[in-house]
């Protein structure tokens, strides 16, 4: 794990927060979208992403949402805007696996890198992944150290969270 400034970690996720990036839903039919809300946060938002010959062109996102939930999907919106899906899926892997404190490529994540802690910080809360096969939200619960595994963005089509 990267010994990063704790303050300068802040500051990344604080600004994303601020001044989230791609934080403007568009009504081109070329997107996939989807909405996500949760029963146990503020968090209620819908993402959209477009994909075209297996390169993501664009994400957007725009709701209301947690500081965390908010930044993440602003940083992850930059990252992985003009990756292919395999590259998205292994930079969410790379991820998933940093939030829950496992061995991971931090040179895949960018500022992503922010979130290393927050996995720490979990609460027993109501973690949301979108099946296709079910065409919806699914629910299950988490232990506290899995929990905040935003971004959102990835529920999209990309990737299952």
């Amino acid at each position: 794990m990267s010994n990063i400034d704790p303050m300068l970690m802040r500051q990344i996720i604080m600004d994303h927060y601020d001044y989230p990036r791609n934080k403007e839903l568009t009504k081109d039919n070329g997107y996939m979208s989807r909405h996500m809300a949760s029963d146990s946060c503020i968090d209620d938002i819908t993402v959209q992403t477009k994909i075209s010959d297996g390169k993501i062109d664009d994400i957007r996102f725009d709701g209301v949402a947690c500081t965390i939930s908010t930044a993440s999907t602003s940083i992850m919106s930059e990252l992985l805007i003009g990756k292919t899906t395999e590259e998205a899926k292994e930079i969410m892997d790379n991820y998933f696996k940093m939030i829950d404190q496992k061995e991971y490529d931090e040179d895949a994540l960018d500022e992503a890198i922010a979130f290393q802690n927050v996995g720490k910080q979990g609460t027993d809360t109501l973690l949301y992944r979108y099946d296709p096969e079910r065409s919806g939200r699914t629910h299950s619960r988490r232990s506290r150290k899995q929990d905040l595994r935003h971004p959102q963005c990835i529920d999209t089509g990309l990737v299952s969270c």
